[in-house]
């Protein structure tokens, strides 16, 4: 596996998993610079400048970018390479001159570490772009988002409801990110088991997968629509 963007809650949970489930034989980390390994099954790939057309080519058939920036008092997370959006076609480029035949696209899974750029989705060019480069699988996984609730109640309850929940200092669990490992989760399974073909999980999916007993159901449904 070649993994771009291992940093953040969510890149470290992803990094965690891939590397801890042995499933491949060696994920291997885009980095800037060097620093001390720490993770059997894990090898550090520096790559200079930030043109991915000019990285010497590897061998993969699995290929994971993501966009969360590095934590600031994470020495090791600064050392490594965070992609950033308008990279994605040449980086994906690159994975696909390695052999890569899976490509997972991963954004944050809190909103709000979202560049403005990208808190709608990557660009739709670069994302359509990306899918004609040849990829056997390939898995976009969106921003975790709670579905929208139809507004439901007359006007005084609509109001009495406005009015509690500006009083409430406490931000409601429904709308809060999921939790970095939930993601992982999916992502993981996703790689795992997704067929031939695009498969896109839309911010609600995310939302839902993360739910109580959630993944499996959404994992079955997803990747047989594939949207």
């Amino acid at each position: 596996m070649l993994l771009a963007g291992a940093t953040g809650p969510l890149g470290n949970e992803v990094l965690n998993r891939v590397v801890g489930g042995q499933r491949y034989a060696l994920v291997q980390v885009l980095a800037r610079e060097r620093y001390t390994e720490g993770l059997r099954g894990m090898q550090l790939l520096p790559q200079i400048g930030d043109d991915a057309l000019q990285w010497p080519l590897e061998t993969a058939e699995v290929g994971l970018i993501m966009f969360e920036p590095p934590r600031p008092f994470y020495q090791r997370e600064r050392a490594l390479r965070t992609p950033q959006p308008a990279q994605l076609q040449a980086i994906a480029q690159w994975m696909r001159a390695c052999g890569v035949q899976t490509l997972a696209v991963v954004l944050p899974h809190d909103m709000g570490s979202l560049p403005q750029s990208i808190r709608q989705g990557l660009a739709n060019v670069d994302e359509q772009q990306v899918t004609t480069l040849g990829f056997e699988r390939l898995i976009l996984v969106r921003s975790a988002r709670e579905p929208a609730r139809l507004s439901a109640g007359n006007v005084l309850q609509r109001t009495a409801k406005t009015l509690l929940s500006a009083l409430s200092y406490m931000v409601p669990q429904s709308d809060r990110p999921v939790r970095a490992m939930h993601v992982a989760k999916l992502v993981e399974a996703a790689l795992l088991h997704a067929p031939p073909g695009i498969h896109v999980a839309a911010p609600e999916r995310v939302w839902r997968a993360a739910q109580k007993d959630g993944l499996q159901a959404e994992l079955r449904d997803w990747l047989s629509h594939g949207v």
